[in-house]
């Protein structure tokens, strides 16, 4: 992988930027560069007119489209910031320029879904920013900071992406091709994959009569100290709860707790539980012994 890097040729070039796609990823990176780089958004389209027209309105001197192709006629880069399904579709109906810029901010996706855009020598790429973008563009930008943003492009777009991502204060790295679908999956973890265990833990807590809201109140604090511990460094000898201290009695309470309100939660209790005690035992967390005992009560 390539770590940050920056080009004294592309800090010194202010680019037309124009976006397909007005979400919530559209939404915070086109402040970002708004508000960071000498950069000027200038065009927006959207299936939505209305949906372009919200976006534009937070930017300054960005007009709102209904057509792709405006976008294309009048931007030295085009972000394709659309659902992941749709930037083929995009990228195959839009006549590009010469020596245009289009990139697409897919995760999963590398640059073969940017095919169309050969046919006219325009230079493809993708920027993918790890983080997860909420509701408020404006809240997201502050997230956006710190985060990595993976590139893939050749030169010259290479240079102008990688220095793009030090302006926005972010970290860039190019990955190996066939890494990306891992990539794009382990972000999964830190974020959607969370929300599926709150809603896991959510469910224990309707159990006695209490609210999603008030199970939020109490297990975000325990997150936010979760993820203070884990920007010490180190995941395995971080980690906090029964099983990295071999409190094996305290796991089988949790399990016959769960299965009394959902087998499936047991299920996944018992599979993340197995998957932790390795966590543990590697960081030496535990103990031969102890991690026997615990993978025996996880087992059963």
């Amino acid at each position: 992988m390539t770590a940050n890097r920056t080009s004294p040729t592309a800090q010194a070039t202010a680019l037309t930027i124009g976006f397909i796609g007005a979400g919530r990823l559209a939404q915070t990176l086109a402040l970002a560069l708004e508000q960071r780089t000498a950069h000027r958004i200038r065009h927006v389209a959207s299936r939505r007119l209305s949906s372009a027209q919200t976006m534009a309105n937070q930017l300054q001197h960005c007009h709102a489209d209904d057509s792709p192709q405006t976008i294309a006629e009048h931007c030295d880069l085009v972000f394709i910031t659309t659902p992941d399904d749709t930037i083929a579709g995009v990228s195959n109906t839009v006549r590009w320029r010469t020596g245009q810029y289009v990139v697409h901010c897919s995760g999963a996706n590398d640059l073969s879904v940017l095919q169309g855009v050969h046919a006219y020598a325009a230079h493809p790429g993708s920027f993918h920013p790890m983080q997860a973008f909420g509701d408020n563009p404006r809240t997201a930008l502050a997230t956006l900071t710190g985060c990595t943003i993976a590139v893939d492009a050749a030169t010259p777009l290479d240079d102008v992406l990688h220095d793009m991502a030090q302006q926005l204060q972010c970290h860039s790295l190019t990955l190996p091709p066939q890494a990306r679908a891992l990539y794009h999956a382990s972000g999964n973890y830190a974020a959607q994959h969370i929300h599926v265990l709150l809603a896991e833990a959510a469910k224990f807590w309707t159990s006695w009569g209490a609210t999603e809201a008030q199970a939020l109140q109490a297990l975000l604090p325990l997150l936010k100290g979760t993820i203070a511990a884990l920007e010490n460094g180190d995941i395995a000898k971080n980690m906090p709860g029964p099983i990295s201290r071999g409190d094996v009695q305290t796991v089988v309470k949790h399990l016959q707790a769960i299965h009394t309100i959902d087998a499936d939660s047991a299920a996944l209790y018992r599979q993340l539980g197995k998957a932790a005690t390795t966590l543990a035992k590697h960081a030496n967390k535990i103990d031969e012994t102890a991690a026997s005992a615990l993978y025996q009560v996880l087992d059963k």
